[in-house]
């Protein structure tokens, strides 16, 4: 992953081994452990991180599934899903990161 979060450089770097494990099973369940295609996977990321209100999560999910191939149309579908079930406070914080992230 790169180095795109301060904090999570120096996690990085004062718990290598942790960071390591902790790589390898996000990279175990995404790509290994089912039937979903990988566009499919990058958009249930980037709802589960807009309702969990985790932005540097959600932007990093959003620039991932950019160069996955994931249009902006798709990414805002996924976000405007939001309103009926995690409300629109919720989907304005995410549509606000999405606005940073391509814009």
């Amino acid at each position: 992953m790169d180095n795109i979060h301060e904090i999570f450089t120096q996690f990085k770097d004062e718990f290598p081994e942790v960071y390591a494990r902790h790589e390898a099973l996000g990279k175990e369940i995404h790509e290994n452990t089912g039937p979903l295609t990988e566009n499919s996977r990058w958009l249930i990321k980037i709802a589960i991180s807009a309702a969990s209100n985790h932005k540097r999560a959600l932007a990093t999910h959003i620039n991932k599934a950019r160069a996955a191939g994931v249009s902006a149309e798709e990414i805002k579908h996924a976000l405007l899903l939001l309103i009926p079930t995690a409300g629109f406070p919720v989907f304005m914080k995410a549509y606000s990161v999405l606005k940073n992230v391509v814009d």
